[in-house]
């Protein structure tokens, strides 16, 4: 009956138990920490998952959704009575009353987590198409995670959509969807904190009190297109939350040292008919002005056939020599990332091979879904099909690593599909492609790094996807994408840093200096470069046509500051290798908020923790010559830049910082 489902018990495995009504099965399975749940509506539809790999791996063809296995598994004791099941789990008191399967978890405090009343799921179509949740909503909850959303660092009263696009020159303030999908969120609230992870690829909206009803409480909720809903509650606080969540995910993927070395970047350079001249004088201009570069990300100009970008294609008229161009780079102390995109335009010329082959996303009737892309019509490479999987391999290790490119750079694979008549191989199951577009970002990543592995046994990868979701973290990393030049921008980037911090990101950055817009002006330029020093990825990147590139050197009369910074990066190198492998090992993010560890501080705060032992503080507002803060409660004291006498945790104290100084920071003594 519509509104009133009655669950009873079909299964108690100790470990996992199974309710049902009518042809509708819940199940719970009880993990350390963690709890599972799934409303199975149809098995014949329930997809596999490529986000969950406790054990660290995931085979191409991804793991069954309701696989327990690389989990600590737990079989709490349970009780029925008057039609409601309780248990204790993870340190919680649990109830489930079996009409309708509302869930409960509380604590000596209160309510940590609650499902809406009334009716908190999709059973029957009452609430709509595909999968829907709604969850207890208290006014003053804290929300963080969601991957890269824009706006302020807790996300509580504001409604997202859950899905990817090619963003470029969006606002850190408002703009949404961006370039990951990840619908996993931190909701705290006075009892407590709870994690939530929809292991979905599908497109959908959540939504923390944007949204209102008159008739039920107030309610967080989500709604996405697969049928079969599979979430993990996970418990703790919301560092231990993020721990879990990387853990359970397949932890997180180390880079090599170059990488935490200034990385240049420009789509100037090779889109120049003498791209490579001006490669090789990036090179030059980096050792005249003493500055030390770890690599460079190269962009896909190199690949240009007219005014056309062609993956995998080699401009001999730009760069003459692409294996004399890695050798160059190399012997100079620098690695390059070239740019690859996994769209092949119409004219491209391996187009038919591929088509004829079935290896592009396809229409019903097995013809190529064509989609615009960089100024013409394309058509997306199928990485759910095997034998596509391996021509894409075969491309790189030709056209790439054959040359010496072996880190790459996976560019504009948000995969833009909604018609909902368009397919993917599926590995042998075909399913609509719509349903699954983070998915071949992400075996796009696992690719190159398979290929990689097989030339290099104990070297570490450089992989970079600008599109990720649940999962990506254990092949690459990733960046923030194409954003604008404006000191609003630069204050947001960070509140969007630390989002991505507490969604579980570790090793990830912003194009300093903005990719789109105005070139940034002195000062824009100069608190941008104190900020980046402190995040992992440091990147100058640009396009903007008709102004110079945002490279070290835009501002000549500024080198003498310029090359302070850049020598205070080339110092802090060794700090934050050894911090990434701590991050590594322990599944934390690098940079994060400093909340985290101390629960009282502000959660909008400037200031941000830089790895275990530094606080910085930057400045993101123009006309600004110095930087209020207080100094955290959990260290015995701290010291200006790492100098000087030790100044008292909790200290309140303003520092002088001009445009031209070095950036305000501390060391944990």
């Amino acid at each position: 009956m519509k509104f009133r489902h009655l669950f009873t018990l079909k299964q108690n495995g100790g470990s996992f138990l199974e309710y049902e009504s009518d042809n509708l099965l819940m199940r719970l399975d009880f993990f350390e920490h963690i709890l599972r749940m799934a409303l199975i509506k149809d098995h014949d539809q329930l997809l596999p998952t490529w986000c969950i790999a406790p054990e660290g791996t995931c085979p191409s063809e991804g793991r069954n959704k309701l696989s327990a296995d690389g989990f600590q598994i737990e079989a709490p004791e349970i009780k029925e009575e008057n039609g409601i099941v309780h248990f204790e789990h993870a340190g919680l008191k649990f109830s489930i009353e079996l009409m309708n399967f509302r869930i409960s978890a509380q604590n000596d405090k209160g309510i940590v987590y609650q499902d809406r009343s009334g009716l908190a799921y999709n059973f029957d179509g009452e609430l709509g198409d595909g999968s829907v949740h709604f969850t207890r909503r208290e006014e003053d909850q804290k929300i963080y995670g969601l991957g890269d959303k824009s706006g302020h660092v807790n996300k509580n009263g504001r409604s997202f959509d859950l899905g990817t696009g090619d963003a470029m020159g969006f606002k850190a303030e408002y703009s949404d969807p961006l370039y990951k999908h990840l619908p996993f969120y931190i909701c705290e609230n006075n009892a407590g904190a709870y994690g939530l992870f929809y292991d979905t690829y599908s497109n959908g909206r959540i939504n923390f009190g944007a949204e209102h009803d008159n008739y039920f409480e107030p309610f967080n909720s989500i709604r996405y297109e697969e049928e079969n809903m599979v979430f993990y509650l996970i418990t703790g606080t919301p560092a231990e939350i993020i721990q879990r969540f990387n853990a359970m995910c397949g932890g997180i993927a180390m880079v090599p040292k170059w990488a935490f070395r200034y990385c240049g970047s420009t789509m100037e350079y090779t889109d120049a008919p003498n791209a490579d001249e001006q490669l090789r004088g990036f090179v030059s201009k980096c050792e005249e002005n003493s500055i030390k570069a770890g690599g460079f990300y190269l962009s896909s100009g190199y690949t240009q056939i007219g005014d056309k970008r062609c993956v995998f294609h080699w401009n001999t008229d730009k760069v003459p020599s692409p294996k004399g161009l890695s050798d160059y780079f190399r012997a100079h102390g620098l690695e390059i990332m070239p740019n690859i995109k996994p769209a092949f335009l119409n004219d491209h010329p391996f187009y038919e091979t591929i088509a004829a082959n079935g290896w592009f996303l396809h229409y019903q009737d097995g013809s190529p879904a064509v989609f615009p892309f960089w100024g013409g019509m394309a058509s997306y490479l199928d990485f759910t099909n095997p034998d596509a999987y391996e021509f894409w391999k075969e491309c790189v290790r030709e056209n790439l690593v054959k040359y010496g490119y072996c880190n790459l750079w996976n560019d504009n694979n948000e995969y833009d599909v909604w018609d909902k008549d368009i397919f993917a191989y599926g590995f042998g199951k075909p399913v609509k492609a719509r349903l699954i577009r983070p998915l071949f970002s992400q075996l796009m990543a696992k690719a190159g790094r398979e290929v990689y592995y097989e030339t290099h046994n104990d070297e570490i990868p450089m992989m970079i996807s600008r599109c990720a979701a649940a999962g990506t973290q254990r092949y690459a990393t990733t960046w923030t994408g194409d954003n604008y030049t404006d000191f609003r921008d630069l204050r947001f980037n960070h509140y969007q840093a630390m989002t991505m911090s507490l969604s579980g990101f570790c090793f990830f950055g912003q194009d300093i200096g903005g990719f789109s817009g105005p070139s940034p002006d002195r000062e824009l330029f100069l608190r941008w470069l104190q900020y980046g020093i402190f995040t992992p990825r440091f990147t100058l990147h640009s396009w903007k046509p008709g102004e110079p590139s945002t490279m070290p050197w835009l501002y000549e009369d500024l080198m003498d500051e310029v090359r302070k910074l850049f020598g205070l990066r080339e110092k802090l190198v060794p700090y934050l290798f050894e911090q990434m492998q701590r991050c590594v090992k322990e599944n934390m993010p690098l940079i994060y908020p400093v909340f985290l560890k101390q629960p009282d501080y502000d959660r909008e705060a400037d200031c941000y923790m830089c790895g275990e032992n530094i606080f910085a503080c930057p400045v993101f507002d123009e006309g600004v010559s110095e930087v209020k803060v207080t100094l955290p409660s959990f260290a015995d004291g701290w010291k200006l830049r790492g100098e000087g006498e030790t100044i008292q945790k909790g200290t309140e104290l303003c520092v002088p910082c001009a445009p031209c100084d070095l950036p305000v920071w501390f060391e944990k003594v």
